[in-house]
């Protein structure tokens, strides 16, 4: 009865335990992540003299483990207990950054590279994990306004990381703003102490053979549900969009616009502002407007303002359209999530997340690899009108779509064992 009635009145999420658990350890990650992304570009940038393949480089260490590490890491999510998975993935996040630091100090500064490769590969195993734990402790009707919450916390650092990373970088240099991803992945791992046990009880385990027979339920799963279908064709269209964009934004400001390298930390400031405002008014409204619907409104005004990105030479208007595009942002990154979350069964949530995210990671990491060589053949307006034509086309991809309703959870249950 008291379970009953606890139930029906769901705590509050900022109350919830795991949510407080969460969101102070992704606080610390976020500090850690800009800093390193911000040293790096501008350290790469130095020493190159602003090479697009070097620093294009930068962004394909980052998504390449994604994709060939997520289809692993969320089969394994599924397999593991959640919470120690996490801990052991920062900590080896932290011990793999004091590794390379060491190589970077007595070796070749390209270890650099190596700082966001060995991280990329370990969110693989910790993400998926940390998905399957929001399904577990929030309940259904907070998804989308947990969501939100997140989409909230990584728009404070859109404002707050460039800031963080250049000083860091300006005042402490390379070698010691690294050791401060180090150190706040210590002290991630030692936040996650507080979240709730592990359900070792309802824990499976490991048979012989049997992860190639959970890798390919995974597929199975999302080829069966039409959602998570079209989710995928607008993942691939958005990845290759993004990978495009975010490559090239260096030089949106330095050619475009004729501005050193540093303004681009003002770009994302403003970008991440309009981010935290969007991230509050969909969680005001995140129960009234379907998953889906959300998440092809925020991929056609990325499509209008990636093309006027791609064409303004003006400080006013471009910033003025990363801020509409910075609104729209949290309707994409909410979207996903909670359909994700919505159109799976806790069982299989990790699964789920490995299958979809390397169509996005995947085709991003193409698309940047090739935007360096792109930008010697091309224009900038050439490119980001492409790259806008990419994200209409996903947004029209979902239409079939968007009147469905999520599953209950029995159906979903049945959509497992026929898998």
């Amino acid at each position: 009865m008291e379970s009953q009635q606890k139930a029906a009145n769901p705590p509050k999420l900022l109350t919830n335990r795991f949510i407080q658990t969460i969101i102070l350890s992704n606080v610390l990650l976020q500090i850690g992540i800009w800093v390193r992304n911000f040293a790096i570009l501008l350290y790469v940038a130095d020493k190159t003299g602003n090479d697009p393949y070097a620093i294009s480089l930068i962004s394909v260490a980052e998504f390449a483990p994604i994709f060939v590490f997520s289809f692993i890491g969320g089969t394994f999510a599924d397999r593991w207990l959640p919470k120690r998975t996490m801990i052991w993935c920062d900590l080896l996040s932290a011990v793999s950054v004091f590794v390379v630091l060491l190589t970077i100090h007595y070796g070749s500064w390209h270890s650099v590279y190596f700082v966001t490769f060995i991280s990329a590969i370990l969110s693989q195993f910790s993400q998926p994990s940390g998905m399957r734990l929001f399904k577990q402790h929030v309940p259904e009707d907070q998804l989308q306004q947990g969501m939100a919450l997140f989409q909230s916390l990584m728009a404070i650092f859109m404002v707050l990381g460039p800031m963080l990373g250049t000083l860091a970088y300006s005042n402490l240099g390379l070698e010691a703003s690294i050791a401060v991803m180090g150190v706040v992945f210590l002290l991630s791992a030692t936040v996650l102490f507080r979240l709730p046990k592990d359900k070792v009880n309802e824990q499976p385990k490991p048979v012989k053979g049997q992860f190639v027979k959970e890798l390919r339920e995974g597929f199975r799963y999302v080829w069966q549900s039409q959602v998570l279908r079209m989710l995928g064709a607008a993942f691939i269209l958005a990845g290759l969009a993004v990978g495009l964009s975010q490559a090239l934004g260096l030089f949106i400001v330095t050619e475009r616009l004729g501005k050193p390298e540093e303004f681009l930390q003002y770009m994302l400031m403003v970008n991440g502002v309009a981010m935290l405002v969007g991230g509050g008014i969909v969680a005001v409204f995140s129960k009234r407007v379907p998953p889906q619907m959300l998440l092809s409104l925020g991929m056609l005004i990325g499509a209008i303002c990636t093309v006027i990105v791609g064409y303004s030479t003006n400080v006013t208007v471009t910033l003025a359209t990363q801020f509409i595009n910075g609104l729209a942002f949290p309707c994409i990154h909410i979207g996903i999530s909670t359909m994700i979350l919505k159109w799976s069964h806790e069982s299989i949530v990790g699964r789920v997340n490995g299958v979809l995210n390397p169509m996005f990671t995947g085709m991003m990491v193409i698309s940047m690899s090739l935007a360096g060589r792109l930008k010697g053949e091309y224009p900038l307006v050439s490119i980001y009108t492409g790259a806008g034509f990419l994200f209409f086309f996903g947004a029209m991809v979902l239409i079939p779509i968007m009147r469905q309703k999520a599953p209950d959870t029995l159906k979903v249950s049945q959509m497992i064992n026929e898998s």
